[in-house]
C-alpha cells in the first residue's frame, strides 16, 4: 500500500510532487486484500490501465480528482465492471457508467473496485450478503453497519479517500457512524440516480463516504446537477440559502436513546456546539416523520422495494 488515510488533497499533492505516478496504482490495487469481505470485485490491471490511459495527456491542475482512487457500491453501474447488488443471480456486465460515476471519472478519479452490501441494499447491518459479512474497521467482531458496508470500510481503512454508497433509510449514514467516517446523504434529486439498481426509487439517493467533510463536499460538488434521464432529478438554485434570515437547526422533541448513555451525551454535546456556532436550535414534533419512516417497512413503500 502507498499510504493509509490519505485525503484527496494528499493524493493530488503526491502526484504533483512526483512522489507517486499513475502507473503506481496498478501495483497499489494489486495489493488490496479482501479478508474483511469489503469487496465484490477489485479492478484488474487492465481495468486500471484503461482508466490511466485516459488521463495520460491530461494536466493535473485541470482535473480536481486527477488519479484519485475511489470505490463504488455494487448496485451502481461502472462500465466494464459487473453489477450484482450482492445477488449473483442477477449480475450483469455494465456497459456504461452511472451518471455520477461518469462525472467523477471526468474529473480524473479512478475506480478501483465494487464494494459489498446488504443484498439489494435492504439492510442496516452489513452481514446480509452472499459475498460475506463485512467486518467493522475497528473490531472484526462488530458489524460494519449497512447497507453500504463495503464502501464505508474501505474508506475507514484508508484504501480510498472516498467512495460511493446509497441511502434509502440510513444505508449511507449508519455504516459511516459505525466506522467513524463522514457519510453524506444528499437531498433527493441533487445527484442523479441513473445507473443505480433501485431499492425504493422515490427516495433512493447515492451517498458519499469520506474521511473528512471537506472531501465529501468536494466530491458532492462534482456529482451534483440536473439529469434529464432521471425522473426524480431536480434543479437546485445556488442562491437558496440567501433566502433564510436566520440559521436554524431543528431537533426532535421525541428523543429515544434506548439506554445508550454515550450516544445521548454525544448528541447533547453536538447540540451545544451548533449553538456556539450561532445557530438557533428548535425542538419540533417529530411524530409525523416517525410515521412516515415506518411506512417504508410496514406500509405503502413496501410494495416499491425490490
Amino acid at each position: 500500500m502507498l499510504k493509509n488515510l490519505w485525503t484527496i488533497q494528499d493524493w493530488k499533492t503526491a502526484y504533483q510532487n512526483g512522489q507517486i505516478h499513475l502507473k503506481d496504482l496498478i501495483g497499489y490495487v494489486a495489493e488490496i486484500k479482501n479478508d474483511d469481505h469489503a469487496w465484490i470485485e477489485i479492478a484488474s490491471n487492465n481495468q486500471i490501465q484503461a482508466q490511466i490511459d485516459v488521463l495520460k495527456d491530461q494536466n493535473i491542475a485541470d482535473l480536481p480528482l486527477y488519479g484519485v482512487p475511489f470505490a463504488v457500491k455494487d448496485n451502481i453501474d461502472v462500465a466494464g465492471f459487473h453489477t450484482t447488488a450482492a445477488c449473483k443471480e442477477i449480475q450483469y456486465l455494465a456497459t456504461q457508467d452511472a451518471t455520477v460515476v461518469a462525472k467523477l471519472k471526468k474529473a480524473g478519479a479512478i475506480v478501483v473496485g465494487k464494494t459489498n452490501l446488504d443484498q439489494f441494499a435492504t439492510g442496516l447491518v452489513g452481514v446480509r450478503s452472499p459475498y460475506g459479512a463485512v467486518k467493522n474497521s475497528f473490531n472484526p467482531e462488530y458489524i460494519s453497519g449497512g447497507s453500504s458496508s463495503g464502501s464505508s470500510v474501505v474508506v475507514a481503512n484508508g484504501i480510498v479517500p472516498f467512495s460511493l454508497g446509497t441511502d434509502t433509510a440510513g444505508s449511507g449514514r449508519v455504516p459511516a457512524g459505525h466506522n467513524n467516517i463522514v457519510g453524506l446523504k444528499p437531498t433527493k434529486g441533487w445527484f442523479s440516480t441513473t445507473g443505480l439498481i433501485p431499492a425504493c426509487r422515490t427516495i433512493d439517493v447515492i451517498s458519499i463516504f469520506a474521511l473528512h467533510i471537506d472531501d465529501a463536499w468536494a466530491v458532492a460538488s462534482l456529482m451534483q446537477g440536473y439529469d434529464e434521464t432521471d425522473e426524480y432529478s431536480r434543479m437546485h438554485p445556488a442562491n437558496v440559502p440567501t433566502q433564510f434570515s436566520k440559521r436554524k437547526i431543528a431537533i426532535p422533541a421525541q428523543l429515544e436513546f434506548y439506554g445508550d448513555i454515550e450516544s445521548e451525551k454525544a448528541f447533547l454535546v453536538a447540540v451545544e456546539r451548533v449553538k456556539k456556532l450561532g445557530y438557533d436550535v428548535e425542538s419540533i414534533d417529530f411524530s409525523a416523520f416517525n410515521e412516515l419512516a415506518a411506512a417504508l417497512y410496514n406500509d405503502a413503500w413496501v410494495t416499491e422495494r425490490t
